[in-house]
């Protein structure tokens, strides 16, 4: 080997797209460019434009753009391929440059770029002499001279090129960015920039101050960079994310689109992910900003440092089965099975049952009773003590959130409870008479030989607690008696000699549906210190009645929290219609401050969101079914290599209960012959090409193309549930409306490229119609 060849992301990325006989020619170029680039038969030559920047030859028609990138520490030279090309796109505006806030390559292409812009900027594209053809003039050829375009304001008026050049826009963008004057313009700017520039733009473009873009985006992917930075290319190289190319290159191409979230961290996600932390650390942002992929990729460089060994210090949770069963299989492709077998994969009520096996004598187990049949029984509870001042839900969701949510254990612990946030007061003598209610219907549980998941977890975390604090105990005798053995003082009948905390390192995913016993747990699961706990979360996807502050159950992250703003999934016009769902809510952010959506956007674009009013139940389904058959030929239309693409999984129905979900299922196959699978906690169920489910159940998941069925007024919200609560309990009111509307953000935000939203009667409120 003569050259090490590395391949640019978005080279990688177009590389996708084309067809496969260029594929076939381009893992053939790479073999021959690597063993000889000087040979005849790739004619590499240098652009006029960039001295960095060559061309080589793939075949008559393609060509390879590479950039010079100085010599490897074995003394062989490096390149990077930084686009694949049809030759009549190989101009000499192609530049590369390292990035003087990152450090990194970035490569920038202006014959993707608007004429019109070009033109106020003075720019004339000229396609490289070797590849000129026998058209007339150039494909992206500029307005003949003496044209002039329409004189308007900038977009970006107000701002100059140093405040563009401060914030790390590419060099050779700031003028052009500075000329902008529509939105389309921004748009098509940003499609073709690098990742950063295109960040900042954006933020920019939706009128974000610099001081938040400079806060938010710049700094997160600053690098400190050494003096003659921007000549050093090699150092640039190796700050830059690439792919080698190797003769796996088959197999990296294959992989697709998939690989991007495997391989590729922004700046901003990989300095969170490898930072050491010496505490606790959050991750935050919207839907699709990456937070997952944060966190598997954490969970992969913590395993990653740990000592050899075969017993599992790291454990990764969430709360639903299914999400558990979608992070070990994505877990499953970025790691090896070495190193996922030094991971325990678990969701939080199966880590508590854990818990409690351990603890709990055989034969002596309580089985796990639902909240709707728990509230059943609390119901008789309530009339045969002939209670009417409260109904079950009240006096459940006080059991819930605050005795079991602050582990209160005695009458009186629950008169000097704070009870924010629960809207109606209490007085001591209710307080009193609720205690007594709440310990018939615990008594009543347990002659069942039941208890709720959240009786489970309560009773889990203070398991784990008194397993800390023998921990703890044990470590300060040992200090005090100068390090030496403690045999003869341990209980030998606990096994303290041997006892440890159970995790190294606790990572956590959807952390916003945690309740306060949940993270009792798993505080007490690891020793606090460094990198102990990481969690990524999202409040604005809220969708049960679990308001945490962290730092009340002993997670205090102040200083370590990170915030994610791009989305990688949605487009800006579905993420545009999710904000209009969640409006001007005030959101917590899992501690004492408050979350929005400030900042948070999208480089994707797309067609706008559909909201459509039908007549009634059956108008619904018929339109439904005509927008699913046209949805599901765009994905079929067969590729330029003739291959036909399974729609299946590819397209969603969400609603909002499980038995609208059984009648859409119903409807969809028996009148329209559309089939269908169920999404339930194991998954999809079924064989159908369409997934159907409540919005709970899309809580993680992602669809090409979505669509949400029934959004009327008295479903979302429920108003059965919800008006009860308008006069008699206020704040009550409000958090069951939040909910709600949580759920409904979170259905749009499951929507990749297209969405529909649909409802007969009054359209829901959360819906801007």
């Amino acid at each position: 080997m003569t050259a090490r060849l590395s391949l640019y992301q978005k080279a990688e990325n177009e590389l996708y797209k084309m067809d496969s006989s260029v594929k076939t020619k381009f893992y053939d170029f790479c073999h021959q460019f690597r063993n000889d680039p000087d040979h005849p038969s790739l004619d590499l030559k240098p652009l006029k434009g960039d001295g960095r920047i060559f061309r080589a030859k793939i075949d008559r028609s393609y060509r390879a753009l590479l950039a010079r990138a100085g010599t490897g520490a074995d003394g062989v030279q490096q390149w990077l391929i930084v686009a694949v090309r049809h030759r009549k796109d190989v101009y000499e505006e192609l530049t590369v440059a390292i990035n003087r806030i990152t450090g990194e390559i970035e490569f920038v292409d202006l014959g993707v770029v608007g004429q019109s812009v070009l033109q106020r900027a003075g720019v004339q594209l000229t396609p490289a002499p070797e590849e000129q053809t026998t058209t007339a003039t150039p494909e992206h050829a500029p307005p003949t001279e003496g044209a002039t375009a329409p004189h308007t304001a900038p977009l970006l008026a107000g701002h100059s090129a140093e405040d563009l050049r401060r914030l790390g826009v590419a060099e050779a963008l700031i003028d052009l960015a500075l000329n902008v004057t529509s939105e389309d313009e921004l748009d098509q700017l940003i499609a073709s920039a690098p990742r950063l520039t295109a960040e900042i733009l954006t933020g920019l473009g939706s009128g974000m101050p610099l001081e938040e873009i400079e806060q938010e985006i710049t700094r997160p992917a600053a690098t400190v960079l050494e003096p003659g930075f921007e000549d050093d290319m090699a150092a640039a190289l190796a700050r830059t994310a690439v792919t080698t190319v190797d003769d796996d290159i088959r197999n990296v191409l294959a992989e697709g689109d998939f690989r991007a979230w495997k391989v590729y961290l922004h700046p901003t996600q990989r300095k969170i992910v490898e930072r050491k932390y010496t505490g606790p650390a959050r991750v935050s942002g919207g839907p699709g900003t990456g937070k997952t992929i944060v966190a598997l990729h954490r969970v992969a460089r913590l395993a990653a440092a740990l000592p050899s060994g075969h017993n599992k210090p790291i454990l990764l949770t969430t709360y639903t089965k299914n999400l558990t069963a979608d992070l070990r299989s994505r877990l499953t492709s970025l790691m090896g099975p070495e190193l996922l077998g030094r991971v325990d994969i678990k969701h939080i009520d199966q880590l508590a049952q854990s818990v409690l096996n351990e603890n709990v004598a055989p034969g002596s187990q309580r089985s796990v009773i639902g909240d709707e049949p728990a509230q059943n029984v609390l119901r008789e509870v309530l009339f045969e003590h002939d209670e009417q001042r409260w109904d079950a839900e009240f006096i459940f969701d006080e059991w819930q959130q605050i005795v079991l949510g602050q582990s209160l254990a005695t009458r009186q612990d629950y008169f000097k409870a704070r009870r924010a946030g629960m809207g109606r007061a209490l007085s001591r003598p209710e307080r009193a008479a609720i205690w007594k209610l709440l310990e018939q219907f615990t008594l009543r549980l347990s002659s069942m030989s039941r208890e709720t998941w959240a009786q489970a977890a309560e009773r889990a975390a203070r398991y784990e607690y008194e397993r800390a604090r023998k921990i703890q105990a044990r470590a300060e005798r040992k200090q005090d008696i100068g390090g030496g053995d403690l045999i003869h003082l341990d209980d030998n009948s606990s096994g303290m000699r041997y006892l440890r905390h159970r995790y190294q390192h606790i990572v956590v995913d959807e952390a916003q549906d945690l309740s306060p016993a949940h993270w009792k747990m798993l505080r007490a699961m690891s020793a606090p210190g460094p990198d102990d706990l990481f969690i990524a979360g999202d409040t604005h996807q809220r969708i049960y009645d679990r308001q945490v502050t962290l730092s009340t159950v002993g997670i205090n992250i102040r200083g370590r929290a990170s915030k994610l703003t791009l989305s990688y999934r949605t487009t800006q016009e579905i993420l545009d219609q999710a904000a209009k769902v969640v409006g001007d809510t005030t959101y917590d952010d899992l501690d004492d401050g408050t979350d929005t959506l400030s900042g948070y956007h999208s480089l994707l674009h797309g067609p706008a969101p559909e909201l459509a009013a039908c007549t009634d139940w059956n108008d619904e389904i018929t339109q439904l079914a005509g927008t699913l058959k046209e949805w599901r030929a765009e994905i079929t239309r067969p590729a330029e290599d003739g291959t036909v693409r399974d729609p299946s999984g590819t397209m969603a129905v969400c609603v909002a209960d499980s038995d609208m979900a059984g009648r859409v299922a119903a409807d969809l196959e028996i009148k329209h012959g559309i089939t269908t699978a169920t999404l339930t906690k194991e998954g999809p169920q079924g064989g159908g090409e369409v997934h159907i489910g409540t919005m709970h159940r899309f809580k993680g998941l992602e669809y090409q193309k979505l669509a949400v069925v029934g959004a009327s007024d008295g479903i979302l919200p429920r108003s059965t549930i919800v008006e009860k609560y308008a006069t008699s309990d206020p704040r009550r009111y409000e958090r069951e409306l939040q909910k709600s509307r949580n759920q409904l953000f979170v259905a749009t935000t499951r929507a990749r490229d297209a969405l529909r939203i649909s409802w007969h009667g009054s359209p829901s409120p959360f819906l801007p119609v």
